[in-house]
């Protein structure tokens, strides 16, 4: 999912979540045909309503403005700031847990191919 515009990357999560336009606009109680005009970048959303966008769609705000390519969902996000939330060893225990699972799995599939 690589793409320029919001409008673009609206479009590209909210075909992947196999949503209609009109399903978009219900959950902001907005018109579908307004959900139309950004993906078309007719208009561009105020930061609110860009805001509300990304959490209807459970994706990140940066991902739909272009400020990262990197397509992250609400639930990953979630574990993100719950790790940020912890005391430093705890921390450094988790990121060491992490680190050996990440090496395994790298492995892993550097042997199945």
């Amino acid at each position: 999912m690589k793409s320029s515009t919001f409008g673009k990357r609206l479009i590209e999560v909210r075909k992947a979540k196999k949503l209609s336009q009109d399903d978009v606009a219900k959950k902001l109680e907005l018109h579908g045909a307004v959900i139309g005009r950004y993906e078309r970048d007719e208009v561009k959303p105020s930061i609110e309503m860009a805001a509300a966008i990304a959490d209807a769609l459970e994706v990140s705000l940066d991902y739909l403005v272009g400020n990262t390519d990197l397509l992250l969902d609400k639930s990953i996000i979630k574990r993100i700031q719950d790790i940020q939330l912890l005391a430093g060893e705890d921390k450094g225990h988790l990121f060491a847990l992490m680190d050996a699972f990440l090496r395994d799995a790298k492995a892993k599939q550097a042997y199945a191919h």
